[in-house]
Formats: C-alpha cells, sequence, structure tokens
C-alpha cells in the first residue's frame, strides 16, 4: 500500500475549526542522548533507481544509532538513515516533522527528497524529517536473492487459477522466504512496526523535540497509530492519510483491497471510454479486451528489450497506475500500446511498483513489505484458508484477485507479534484521520474504524479517487492538514473534502 497534487477550500477549514494547543517549539530532550550527524546525502534516489539531476545542497542526510533489539537496549545497534529539509521561513520555528510515506517498506529518504516540493508551506514553519525504517533500504534493509531470482518472484502469474499455479505460487513464496532468511536473517524478527515506532521516539528526541509532530501515509497511518498507543504523552501534532485498520486478518485486507482496486479500475475505465480512449468503445469492450490481453501474456509473455512481460507483470503495472487519478492517462496509454503488441510502458510501470531500477538492481520495497507484513501479525493461513481468500477475491475481481500476503507469510522463517495491531491512543493529544472514498488500497471503511480506535482522533473524509488525499493535489485537504500542523486548527467534526 503506497502513496503519491485543487477545487475549493471547505467552509470548515477556516470557521469551524476548533484550536489545539501551539506545537511546542524544539528544545533538548533528556529521554536520549543520541545524536543525529547531518551531512551532504550522497545516493538519493528518483524512483526509477536514478539519481536527480541536480541535489538540492540545502537537504542534508544523517544516521540514527538504534537497539536492534529493545530488549537489550545496550546490546547491537542498527543504523536509521535520515534526511532533513530544513526550514525557509524567517518567523519562529516550529520543530519538526517527521514523515513515514508508506509500504511497508518505502524509502523515505528518497521520497521526502521528491516530496518536498509539495510541502512548502510546512517547511516555511517546520524542519521536515524522513527516515528509512528498520528493514528498510539503507537501515539494514530486507534482501531476499539477487536480480535473477527477484526478477523470477515478481514475473510470476496469478492465472490460471488452478492446481498448477498453486503448486508455482507456493515453491516461489517457499524459496523465497529461504532467501530472506539467508540473506537477512539477523534483522527479520526485529523489523516490527512496535520496534519502528520505538525509533521514532528515538528521533523524536534525537531531533530536539519534546513531542512528536508526524505525518504517515498509507503504512505509516499503521505505524504512527502504534507510537500514539505506545508513547500517547508524546503525541503532537499527528496526522494519519489513507488509514489502515490494523486489526483485519489477511483474509479480510485481501478482500476489501481488491475490492478497492477493481472500483478503481472501473472508474479508470469509465473515465477512459469517456474520453473516447482506444482501449475500446465502451467499459464492456475495453474490459474484455484487457482481459484478453492477460489471457495471452498468460500464453506467452510478451518480449521487452530482453525480458518477459508476463501476465503478473501486466497486472502489477495496471494496479501500480491505479494508485492515483494523476497516472491514469499513462495507465490508458501503456495498454493501448500492449494491445498493439507494445508493452515496454506496462513493464515501467510494473517496475515502478516492485522497486527495480533500469540496471536489474531491487530496491527493498518487495522484501522489506513481507518482512514487515509477516513479523507483524502471529497470523498464519493454512491451505485451506488461502484457497477460501483465493476464490472468494477471485469472484470479487478476476483481475486483482489473489491469495494475498498470507501465502508468503505462511512459509515466513520468523514468529509474528499482534503487538501492533491493537492501537489505542488514549491520553494522546487530538489525531487527525484523513480518509478516501476512491482509495483503491486502504479502502474508506478503514478510515472510521481507525479513528474510533484511537479514541482521540478525527475524521476527515476525502471525496474524490486515489490513494492518500494529503498530495493528491486537494487544496481543501491540505488547507485543513496544513491548518491543523501550523496552527493548530482542529477540523470540525464530520468534515469533508470534495474531489479535486
Amino acid at each position: 500500500m503506497r502513496r503519491v497534487l485543487a477545487a475549493a477550500l471547505l467552509m470548515t477549514a477556516a470557521a469551524g475549526c476548533s484550536t489545539v494547543p501551539a506545537a511546542e517549539p524544539a528544545t533538548q530532550s533528556t529521554a536520549h542522548t543520541d545524536t543525529i550527524n547531518w551531512g551532504p546525502c550522497t545516493d538519493i534516489k528518483r524512483p526509477d533507481g536514478e539519481p536527480p539531476a541536480r541535489q538540492d545542497s540545502s537537504v542534508r542526510c544523517g544516521k540514527l544509532a538504534v537497539p536492534l533489539d529493545y530488549a537489550k537496549p545496550d546490546g547491537e545497534k542498527i543504523e536509521l538513515a535520515l534526511i532533513k529539509l530544513a526550514a525557509t521561513g524567517k518567523g519562529k520555528k516550529l520543530g519538526s516533522v517527521v514523515f513515514n510515506f508508506g509500504g511497508p517498506g518505502a524509502s523515505g529518504v528518497d521520497t521526502l527528497d521528491q516530496a518536498g516540493k509539495a510541502l512548502t508551506a510546512l517547511r516555511d514553519r517546520y524542519d521536515l524529517v524522513s527516515f528509512d525504517p528498520r528493514g528498510v533500504q539503507r537501515s539494514s534493509g530486507v534482501r531476499c536473492g539477487d536480480t535473477a531470482e527477484m526478477d523470477r518472484y515478481t514475473s510470476l502469474d496469478t492465472l490460471p487459477v488452478d492446481n498448477q499455479t498453486h503448486q508455482d505460487t507456493a515453491a516461489a513464496n517457499k524459496q523465497f522466504a529461504a532467501l530472506c532468511r539467508q540473506d537477512s536473517g539477523k534483522i527479520l524478527p526485529y523489523v516490527g512496526t512496535v520496534n519502528a515506532a520505538r525509533d521514532m521516539d528515538r528521533i523524536r528526541a534525537a531531533v530536539g523535540d519534546p513531542k512528536l509532530n508526524y505525518v504517515g501515509m498509507s503504512y505509516g497511518t499503521q505505524l504512527g497509530a502504534v507510537y500514539a498507543t505506545e508513547f500517547p504523552k508524546k503525541v503532537g501534532r499527528m496526522v494519519l492519510d489513507a488509514p489502515l485498520d490494523p486489526t483485519v486478518t489477511f483474509e479480510q485486507r485481501t478482500l476489501v483491497q481488491t475490492r478497492g482496486f477493481q472500483r478503481a479500475y472501473e472508474s479508470f475505465l469509465r473515465a477512459c471510454v469517456k474520453n473516447k480512449c482506444d482501449i475500446g468503445k465502451d467499459q464492456a469492450t475495453a474490459n474484455a479486451n484487457i482481459e484478453k490481453l492477460m489471457n495471452q501474456l498468460t500464453d506467452k509473455p510478451m518480449t521487452v528489450r530482453g525480458r518477459e512481460l508476463t501476465q503478473g507483470l501486466a497486472g502489477t503495472g495496471v494496479a501500480a497506475a491505479l494508485y492515483s487519478e494523476l497516472t491514469w492517462p499513462f495507465l490508458e496509454q501503456a495498454l493501448s500500446e500492449a494491445l498493439k503488441g507494445r508493452g515496454e510502458a506496462l513493464m515501467y510501470l510494473a517496475d515502478s511498483y516492485t522497486g527495480r531500477a533500469e540496471d536489474g538492481k531491487y530496491s527493498t520495497q518487495m522484501t522489506s513489505f513481507p518482512a514487515i507484513t509477516c513479523v507483524d501479525t502471529s497470523e498464519r493461513p493454512s491451505e485451506q484458508e488461502i484457497r477460501r481468500t483465493e476464490a472468494a477475491a477471485m469472484k470479487i475481481s478476476p483481475l486483482f484477485g489473489s491469495e494475498g500476503s498470507g501465502g508468503l507469510c505462511r512459509f515466513w522463517p520468523v514468529k509474528g507479534s499482534d503487538g501492533a495491531r491493537h492501537v489505542n491512543a488514549t491520553g494522546s493529544a487530538p489525531i487527525v484521520v484523513v480518509g478516501g472514498r476512491g482509495d483503491p488500497a486502504t479502502p474508506y471503511e478503514w478510515a472510521p474504524k481507525l479513528t474510533a480506535q484511537l479514541k482521540t482522533a478525527t475524521l476527515v473524509t476525502y471525496e474524490g479517487e486515489g490513494h492518500g488525499a494529503y498530495l493528491s493535489g486537494s487544496k481543501c485537504v491540505q488547507g485543513l492538514v496544513d491548518g491543523f500542523l501550523i496552527d493548530g486548527k482542529l477540523p470540525a467534526k464530520g468534515a469533508t473534502c470534495p474531489a479535486a
């Protein structure tokens, strides 16, 4: 579940907001004595794996040592990679805002560098800080095999739904889990969200803030909710955008997300045929053409620059483009070209999701995700439960239906814990939760559920499409969120924002 720019500002943004206490200015914390040595950023990467054309010299990077095992705080340490965009305004600085952009497994270092231009209002008053969570990329990132092994795993087909596909998938999952243990066994037991929340408290102390000001997106909402549960009195101004419901089972998550992506796919098709796209004259024809393409790729993958565009990779590419309405035109182009025998654009979309660069190197996006997901739950589904989940998901969507993450976690080499599945922020400062009606990856029904579980949260509803609202281009959502983070104006109960 990953993330990332309008129309009108909601009336309640200015008139109907209650006010929370002012953000406390940065002071030296006595909770921990850890420090961050900031210096130039030398290895920032864009989504395609390439360095930016020009690196802003004002952006700083650093490392923070934290315990590998918090049960042994004076034992072995790992280093977290961090990034800071220093406040640019001349007025009173409000401290830092820490960001987590989702995943689990997304690099906060790379993403904040890319997102900084969309956050100028916040940067006027705050230092913007993000990090690669433990087990992600530069922070002891989980690795599971070489390029060839990752290519085989990410290109797996999900169709046809038969015994051979099930056997191939189970064998691939088993091998993948074994490779993760082989290459990253030391870190695997410790990459869970509870430990990541403890890391965030170390970051808060190291940047000198008495309370954590935080924006979490997608998986970052669970991380923020766990932090608020572990450290309710340390919560400053916290915004959780595109929320997860941490209590859901593998089966529930798979079915809800399958519905979400199917709805987004149908919305894309409606918009496509309305604009007279090349995929089909009407929605039924367009869908039939895409289903035909997927079936053809199952029988014979398409050669793309020496690689094979399989049905599995093509499906990943379609799903990747449904995260944001802004990428729908590119998806239209990619599908149109693929229907004519050219798969480069679909392959590009798939690679952007799996974290594969042009040189074949993978980020830890596809390896950190299962490592964190599987250790965050004690659930290990049986074969019968996995087949039941898959059958129900395929009824919802032949394109997006699958067995879900449970199939891999079944073979995971370390036990999981349910510590991150139960949240309650009683005693914390007010928290703002933002849920989108058309969000495919974290469907809206999870937003009121997380809001209720936290006890101290207020829900804002965004009526638009896409995964995440704050960076969707909605001036209404941005106004409400910035008003809360900068001025302490809590959105009115029941606040709604129209589609951007």
